[in-house]
């Protein structure tokens, strides 16, 4: 399996620079040209039908860096494609998210102060708004190293990169605050409500 870097227009955001967006853009297409690169290493290990344990050593390595570049190509992906130019700063009152995030949290309010939180978090990683697909409820997961700290199952509703790379151009690392503010004023909310499952949001109402 070859994936293809994809391409996405987001220049004129506000409060996040078109140079921060040039040098993200180039750590995704590594991360897309690893992922690629991984598979095709570790398909060569299953024409024999597994693995000699002279090269499981090699095996389990190869295993264990595909979930962190396989996870960093999708959630950057996620990312960029819930941003746009002229985005809202929250979801307009009677949205799918918002009717969702009342559901879960009895207020809008209280569910952006706790995405908020955990996007101050220390250390690096992602803060990210998920999707329950057994009840429809969206709870607020710290992921760091991209592929640690996901719930089996849930949906990534919401997706906000902490790293440093996503701000330092624009911000200090003290002033992850004010990214996190930038972040959320260039949200596609439409882009996030197609994310939420109907099937969910039916069942939960």
């Amino acid at each position: 399996m070859q994936y293809k870097i994809r391409q996405f227009d987001l220049s004129g955001l506000k409060g996040i620079s078109d140079a921060t967006l040039e040098q993200h853009f180039k750590l995704y297409e590594g991360y897309v040209m690893q992922t690629s690169k991984l598979l095709q290493k570790l398909a060569e290990f299953s024409k024999n039908g597994g693995v000699d344990e002279k090269r499981m050593a090699e095996f389990s390595e190869l295993k264990r860096r595909l979930g962190f570049e396989y996870n960093g190509m999708v959630l950057h992906e996620l990312y960029f494609a819930n941003l746009r130019r002229h985005g809202e700063r929250g979801p307009a009152r009677g949205s799918a998210f918002r009717a969702a995030v009342e559901q879960s949290w009895g207020s809008y309010q209280r569910w952006e102060a706790d995405f908020v939180s955990t996007g101050k978090m220390r250390g690096v990683g992602w803060a990210i708004c998920c999707q329950d697909p057994t009840t429809g409820s969206l709870a607020n997961h710290w992921v760091e190293m991209h592929q640690s700290g996901h719930v089996a199952g849930f949906v990534p509703v919401l997706v906000m990169d902490v790293w440093e790379h996503a701000f330092m151009l624009d911000y200090a690392v003290k002033d992850r605050p004010k990214y996190i503010e930038a972040f959320l004023s260039n949200v596609d909310w439409r882009a996030v409500d197609g994310r939420l499952s109907r099937r969910c949001e039916a069942a939960a109402a």
